[in-house]
């Protein structure tokens, strides 16, 4: 059982991030927890995906004379890979209108906290 447990530390480590995450989104009331809290899930899912898509003694999906063609379990699909650095970009482009949201609402409401921000759009 502790066999399963070490073997899989990722898996682990991915579901105390997505834990996290998600606490973080739900439970805190000030934006900027909450957009952290989005970052860390974002950061969750793509490493999910990464850990996912990898093979142990696999390599670069390059043809090498000294591995066989034909075997195609000797080498690593690069499509997961090249669409989590796709995810990477959107969540860095997701974050930074998120922060320049967050300055406008700072500006004209002098808070982040969801509570008080409600009453005083009313």
């Amino acid at each position: 059982m502790l066999d399963f447990f070490l073997g899989h530390y990722a898996y682990w480590f991915i579901l105390v991030l997505l834990t996290i995450g998600l606490y973080g989104m739900i439970m805190k009331r000030n934006l900027v927890k909450k957009l952290v809290g989005m970052t860390i899930l974002q950061s969750a899912i793509i490493l999910f995906w990464v850990v996912i898509s990898s093979k142990w003694n696999a390599t670069v999906p390059i043809i090498a004379p000294d591995i066989p063609c034909a075997q195609a379990a000797n080498y690593i699909n690069p499509l997961p890979h090249a669409l989590m650095l796709t995810a990477i970009v959107v969540g860095v482009a997701t974050l930074g209108v998120a922060l320049g949201l967050l300055i406008i609402i700072y500006r004209n409401y002098r808070t982040l906290e969801e509570n008080v921000l409600i009453d005083r759009m009313k």
